[in-house]
């Protein structure tokens, strides 16, 4: 027997100003997938104890603009969005042991909790600062709701922290013609006491903590980059009006979110604990030897790498054990846009009648213990799925499984032994493979396990189709070959079915149903029964999944789309406010002719070199490849979207001819194509394969 395990597993809090949408699902499923797994190696039967805990985040500056919007409380707009994130996953079959809410007495405890210690040890100052604030609104402004005019290269509507166009960073104060994006109101300069976390202090602890193992290399690569240019203090603190907790020694201040957001896992955990009667100290002591697990999205790598370890170490309570990152997700190859239909919310798909397994299986066959992206290919997907899932998988017990119905009473051959070569191979398949797809779920490589899963399924139907029990049926003859034949090919779908648990667990339940497991057994399939399947009868066989219509997805597109019909223009500090509030497409800019786009000369780049800038937190350094005898040097802002090895190679497009431009950390002879709005970015324009460098656009 395992010596027994004590797992708690956390997915990041989505936050509760909006829906769930396919994007955030790479990361629920991929957690989900793995915990399953998890809990199917290490049974709670045998004392395992596992936990998959998540909450919404539901503080900040945006909740409370929204339900302002509204004309309901705070309150009222998380509770409401709370019952539509739990719908969602569970339309997703993503399966929390407490899906929580960071607004809650236990979160609150544990944010004062920390904070006190902080102090007491020396981590937390407060110091005067002078920031932007709204006089309409009577509220200071987050750097992100301050917009304006780049001090550099005068773009215009900028965000209060760094330029899009060209990558600069600066204080809000430096913005040009600066504005609300809540109000439109043009903002004053006002000093406010705040109060600070020293993260600069615990920078030999989060060096080698980082350097540890607890990150992917190139997580930790990445953590590097901010080391070399030095660890700032911390903001901690927000003005009135805020909705969030108030700080306990400072009224009118307010805990940043994201001090009191992965402190929800805690408050979460704790929740758990009173329901279930855990010991909360024996997962989160310092001294605990319980295993602790974060899956995030690598654009919170920052906070979860170095504010959240540093906050746990020097407030006496226990670091994770590991924190896995993962990439984001774009649609067709492209960011999610709802021009196109590719912003595909949960509920929309589910609504159009979809399988959540599809695109469980699929995302499955995409994932990697890597940051990288992945694309769901539309019709990749209904490929992938309709060959893999029904046309591999399901199809082995379609055609087994009614001649043992009709012809044996549902009874299945005992297994065979070494004495029937055929039959004793195909078992012995599943168990050679069996500790590398192991390893593979374990390292979240489920894309190699999905391949290894599908070699073994592969197998199974050569059998089924060398040995055709739909002709051996016709030879009464030969009713024991027929039995023999049946029997081994559904025996092998059961393992491949646990192999696809973890992604699959609705078909594996009725699977279960048709081998009569549950009836006889009391559970659901675990991993042990991979070297040892007792199974002896079946039910009769009904349909396990359905094929993708290419219908089905031309219509999940169509629902989808904005309503696109032409309204009355808002006041301008409106169209601000609702461009900030609900992510609405930018507008098109002042028309040009076609003389004017003439003059700009867009070339196909090579990425022969994609480097770091020293102490540039927004830009890196590309070497482009335009088929001149000399490579181009551009400085882009994309450094928080991309890691420099997984440009390099890549075509992209570039400003042939915009003059070069003397930059801090050297001079730069031109500008890539990239797009983002609030919503995201920056997304790098990657042309088709076929190009070649120094083509020019027309």
């Amino acid at each position: 027997m395992n010596q027994p395990r004590q797992i708690l597993v956390t997915s990041a809090l989505p936050y509760a100003n909006g829906p769930i949408h396919l994007g955030h699902l790479v990361e629920y499923i991929q957690t989900d997938i793995w915990v399953r797994f998890q809990k199917m190696r290490y049974p709670a039967s045998e004392g395992h104890q596992i936990s998959y805990i998540c909450a919404d985040d539901t503080h900040g500056t945006p909740i409370m603009l929204r339900a302002e919007k509204e004309g309901i409380s705070p309150e009222a707009l998380i509770d409401r969005v709370h019952g539509q994130h739990q719908r969602d996953f569970d339309g997703f079959l993503v399966e929390f042991d407490n899906y929580y809410s960071t607004h809650s007495e236990e979160t609150r405890r544990f944010a004062e909790t920390i904070y006190a210690t902080l102090k007491r040890n020396g981590l937390i100052e407060s110091r005067a600062i002078e920031q932007y604030y709204d006089p309409v609104k009577a509220m200071f402004l987050p750097d992100r709701f301050i917009k304006g005019e780049c001090p550099r290269c005068h773009a215009k509507d900028q965000y209060g922290d760094s330029c899009e166009a060209c990558g600069a960073t600066y204080a809000p104060t430096d913005l040009l013609n600066p504005y609300s994006a809540v109000s439109g109101a043009a903002p004053v300069r006002k000093e406010s006491v705040h109060y600070f976390f020293k993260l600069g202090k615990c920078g030999e602890f989060l060096q080698n903590w980082t350097r540890s193992g607890t990150l992917q290399d190139e997580a930790a690569n990445k953590m590097a980059e901010w080391f070399e240019a030095g660890l700032n203090d911390w903001d901690i603190s927000r003005d009135a009006p805020y909705f969030g907790f108030e700080i306990p020694d400072a009224p009118g201040k307010f805990f940043y979110v994201w001090l009191d957001a992965p402190i929800g896992y805690m408050g979460s955990f704790q929740n758990l604990c009173d329901r279930l009667g855990l010991n909360f100290g024996d997962y989160w002591n310092k001294d605990s030897s319980a295993e602790l697990y974060h899956f995030i999205g690598k654009d919170i790598l920052y906070f979860h790498a170095l504010f959240w370890p540093a906050m746990l170490k020097y407030s006496d309570f226990r670091t994770p054990t590991q924190i896995f990152a993962h990439g984001f997700l774009t649609v067709n190859g492209e960011k999610m846009s709802k021009s196109r239909g590719t912003f595909i919310t949960a509920e929309s798909y589910l609504q159009q009648g979809l399988n959540p397994e599809w695109l469980r299986y699929y995302y499955a066959c995409k994932l990697n213990g890597s940051m990288e992206d992945i694309d769901l290919n539309l019709e990749d997907f209904a490929a992938r799925v309709n060959s893999d899932l029904v046309g591999k998988y399901v199809n082995i017990a379609s055609r087994c499984a009614g001649f043992i119905s009709k012809r044996f009473d549902g009874q299945l051959m005992p297994a065979a032994g070494p004495e029937s070569i055929e039959e004793w191979s195909l078992e012995q398949a599943f168990i050679e493979k069996l500790d590398l797809i192991e390893r593979f779920y374990e390292d979240r490589e489920y894309g190699r396990a999905i391949r290894e899963i599908m070699t073994l399924a592969d197998s199974v139907n050569r059998y089924v189709d060398e040995n055709k029990p739909w002709e051996i049926a016709k030879n009464s003859d030969l009713s024991d070959k027929l039995h023999i034949v049946c029997s081994a090919a559904l025996r092998a779908f059961a393992r491949l079915t646990i192999l696809l648990k973890p992604v699959l667990p609705g078909v594996a339940e009725r699977v279960e149903a048709l081998f009569n497991w549950k009836l006889e057994f009391n559970r659901g399939f675990s991993w042990q029964e991979l070297s040892n399947l007792p199974i002896s009868k079946i039910q009769p066989y009904q349909h396990l999944m359905t094929r993708i219509d290419p219908k089905q997805i031309e219509a999940l597109v169509a629902a989808n789309k904005p309503n696109l019909q032409a309204t009355e223009p808002a006041p301008q500090s409106e169209q601000r406010h609702a461009q900030h509030q609900q992510h609405t497409i930018q507008p098109i800019a002042d028309t040009i002719s076609i003389e004017d786009f003439a003059k700009i000369d867009l070339r196909i780049a090579r990425i022969a070199k994609a480097e770091h800038v020293e102490k540039a937190e927004k830009l890196l350094k590309l070497t482009l490849d335009i088929g001149e005898e000399q490579p181009r040097t551009v400085f882009a802002g994309i450094k928080a979207a991309y890691d420099p090895a997984q440009l390099e190679g890549k075509l992209t497009v570039m400003v042939a001819n915009l003059a070069p431009r003397k930059m801090k950390f050297g001079l730069s002879e031109g500008m890539v194509l990239a797009a983002s709005d609030e919503r995201g970015g920056p997304f790098v324009l990657f042309p088709d394969e076929g190009a070649q460098p120094g083509m020019r656009i027309k």
